[in-house]
C-alpha cells in the first residue's frame, strides 16, 4: 500500500489498527527512522520467527488485527494533519491504532486525534530522553519536544516515564512544570514502582533500551532497559491500552536486524495485551 493512502473501511469496535508513519523530518540527528515501518513489515512475514506471545495470543491472521497501511503527507508540513485525522477517524470506530514510526514527534498528533474521542488519557512512556523540551534547536516540534506539546494542550491527564537517562536542567523544570512521574533508569527496581492509570496510551521509544539490545537507534545511549524489563511492565499493565506507538527505530543503524525483531517483539506483546483487554 503506497504512502498515504489508508484502508480503514473494514475497521470495527476493538481492532487494533497498525499504522506506519515513515516520518523523520524533525529528527535532530540522523535520518532513518522513516525506514522503519517497511523494515518492520518485511520482517513480520519473514518466517523467522512465529506470531504467537507470551500472553498466549496467536497473532496469525487476527481477525482483529487490521494493517491500514502508511501515512505520509505530499510535504512533511501536511504529515501532522494526516496523521491528526487518520487516528481520528481509527479511534471513532471504537479502534485502536499501534502506530510504527518514524520519529518520535508523531506522537504529539497521535495524541491529538486519541484526545477528540477519549477523556482522562494516561500516558506510559519508555524513552532514554524524557522529550520534553520546549523547543530544540528552534523547532518546537522536534522529535525531542513532543511530550512538551502534549501536556501544555491538556491532550493527557498524566505522563509516566521509564528509563530516562538523560535528564537536564531545562528537562527537569518541564517535568516539575507538568507534573510528570519520572523513573529514572538509575532507580528502576521493577513495574511495582508504577502507579498508573487508564485509559492509557503507551508510547515505545526504542532507545529506552540499552544499545547492547537495540544497536538500531539514532541516539545511542547506555545504561538503558532490558527487553525483558519492557516486557515485564507491559505484561503487568492491568487497564485498558487505546493506543501505542514504537519509535525511533533506525535500520542505517541495525545490526543483523536485531533492533527489527527487538520492535517485533515488543509489537506482539503489545497487541497480545491489547487483544485480551
Amino acid at each position: 500500500m503506497s504512502a498515504g493512502s489508508l484502508n480503514l473501511s473494514h475497521l470495527k469496535s476493538n481492532d487494533i489498527a497498525v499504522l506506519g508513519v515513515p516520518f523523520d523530518e524533525y529528527s535532530s540527528f540522523l535520518k532513518g527512522p522513516a525506514k522503519a515501518p517497511a523494515k518492520i513489515r518485511e520482517l513480520l512475514v519473514s518466517g523467522s520467527a512465529n506470531k504467537s506471545t507470551e500472553l498466549g495470543v496467536d497473532l496469525t491472521n487476527h481477525p482483529d488485527i487490521q494493517d491500514v497501511g502508511d501515512l505520509l503527507g505530499e510535504d512533511h508540513n501536511q504529515t501532522f494533519d494526516k496523521v491528526r485525522k487518520a487516528i481520528s477517524d481509527i479511534a471513532s470506530v471504537g479502534a485502536k491504532p499501534l502506530v510504527f514510526g518514524g520519529d518520535h514527534s508523531i506522537t504529539f498528533p497521535i495524541l491529538q486525534g486519541l484526545a477528540q474521542h477519549h477523556q482522562h488519557i494516561h500516558i506510559l512512556h519508555f524513552d532514554a530522553h524524557p522529550d520534553l523540551y520546549n523547543e530544540f534547536k528552534g523547532n518546537p516540534l522536534s522529535h525531542a519536544c513532543p511530550f512538551a506539546r502534549i501536556m501544555e494542550n491538556g491532550l493527557a491527564n498524566s505522563l509516566t516515564q521509564v528509563g530516562i537517562r538523560t535528564l537536564n536542567a531545562h528537562q527537569l523544570e518541564q517535568v516539575k512544570k507538568f507534573s510528570v512521574t519520572v523513573h529514572e533508569m538509575r532507580h528502576w527496581q521493577g513495574p511495582e514502582q508504577l502507579d498508573i492509570k487508564g485509559p492509557l496510551y503507551v508510547s515505545i521509544d526504542i532507545d529506552a533500551l540499552d544499545p547492547a539490545y537495540a544497536p538500531g537507534v539514532s541516539h545511542l545511549e547506555p545504561g538503558g532497559m532490558t527487553v525483558r524489563q519492557i516486557l515485564d511492565v507491559l505484561h503487568h499493565i492491568n487497564i485498558p491500552i487505546i493506543g501505542a506507538d514504537i519509535v525511533e527505530y533506525n535500520p542505517t543503524r541495525d545490526i543483523n536486524n536485531m533492533t527489527a525483531m527487538v520492535a517485533i517483539k515488543l509489537y506482539k506483546e503489545l497487541c497480545g495485551k491489547m487483544l485480551k483487554g
